[in-house]
C-alpha cells in the first residue's frame, strides 16, 4: 500500500519507526546522487558515534537487574531487638537497575571530490538526538558549526515536527517563516548569512533540493518526496501502521480535520 499522504507520512515520527526510515533516506539519497555526480564527485555515507545518558528518545539496549543475595545490613546504630522487631516496618530490599548510556550511530552524507578526496557539502538526516536537549543536541550543534566554519556546503533535512530548533538558520530568522511543519535548510559556503529555508506543511509534497558542488559545477537534483516514497514503499510501512489511531504528533485543529477527511477518503478510518 502506498503512503496515504502527498508529503511526509507523520506516523513515522513515532521512536520505534523512525530509525529505520532514518537510514533509508540516507542510502537511496547516498544512491540518487552518485549517477549525477560520478565520476568527478562521489558520495559516501559517514557515521558519528557517541554515547548518550537516558533519558533521550530512543530505547535502552540493555538493563541489567540485579537482586540481593542477602538480607541488608541492619543500620548504623541500630540493634536489633525481639521487642523492636514486633513494632518496626522491616527493611525493603531494592532492586538495583543498571542502565548502561547507549552508543549512538548517527550516519550523514558526505559529497567529496575525486581528485584530493576533497569534501564538498555534508548532507544531513536530522534524528531525535539532535533535537532534544542534552549531549546529542550539543554534538551536532558542534558538528554543526565546524561545517559552517569552513568551506564545505550544509544540507541539513528535518522531517521531525517536535524537538528544539536546529537547522543552522538563526533563531530570528523562524520568525520569518511562513507556516510550516517540517524544514529543510541549504546553506552554501561561503555565503555566511543567506540560507535557503524549504518550510513544508503537513498537506505539502516534499520538495525537490538543489545540492550544490564546487564552482562553477552546477547544482544537482535531488527528488525528496521520490525517495520518502521509495523508503515507504521498500521498508513495507504500509503494513505496519494503523491510521485508524492517533497519531504520535499533536496537531492543530486544521492538521486533524485535513487529517481525519483524508484518511476517510482513503477508506483507512472509519
Amino acid at each position: 500500500m502506498p503512503s496515504p499522504f502527498p508529503g511526509m507520512d507523520h506516523y513515522l515520527e513515532n521512536p520505534a519507526r523512525w530509525p529505520d526510515l532514518h537510514q533509508s533516506l540516507i542510502t537511496y539519497t547516498r544512491d540518487a546522487l552518485q549517477p549525477q555526480i560520478r565520476p568527478r564527485y562521489h558520495a559516501r555515507i559517514g557515521e558519528r558515534v557517541y554515547v548518550l545518558a537516558y533519558p533521550q528518545t530512543m530505547y535502552p539496549d540493555i538493563v541489567l537487574i540485579q537482586r540481593p543475595l542477602q538480607e541488608p545490613k541492619p543500620l548504623y546504630g541500630e540493634a536489633a531487638t525481639p521487642e523492636t522487631a514486633e513494632v518496626e516496618a522491616p527493611l525493603v530490599i531494592p532492586v538495583v537497575l543498571t542502565v548502561p548510556p547507549a552508543e549512538h550511530r548517527e550516519p550523514f552524507i558526505e559529497v567529496f571530490h575525486t581528485a584530493g578526496d576533497e569534501v564538498v557539502a555534508v548532507i544531513e538526516v536530522l534524528s531525535p538526538a539532535n533535537k532534544t536537549a542534552g549531549e546529542g543536541h550539543r554534538l551536532y550543534r558542534s558538528k554543526q558549526q565546524a561545517v559552517l566554519d569552513s568551506p564545505v556546503h550544509l544540507i541539513e533535512i528535518d522531517l521531525l515536527s517536535t524537538g528544539l530548533p536546529t537547522v543552522a538558520l538563526p533563531e530570528e530568522g523562524y520568525s520569518r517563516l511562513p507556516p510550516y511543519r517540517y524544514l529543510i535548510c541549504v546553506w552554501r559556503a561561503p555565503e555566511r548569512y543567506r540560507y535557503e529555508m524549504y518550510p513544508i506543511e503537513l498537506s505539502s509534497r516534499l520538495p525537490r533540493l538543489r545540492i550544490p558542488l564546487r564552482e562553477p559545477d552546477p547544482d544537482v537534483g535531488l527528488d525528496l518526496q521520490a525517495l520518502f516514497t521509495q523508503c515507504y514503499d521498500n521498508g513495507g510501512y504500509g503494513d505496519l501502521l494503523d491510521y485508524r489511531e492517533a497519531p504520535p504528533v499533536a496537531l492543530s485543529s486544521e492538521e486533524a480535520a485535513w487529517l481525519d477527511g483524508l484518511l476517510q477518503g482513503k477508506g483507512l478510518r472509519p
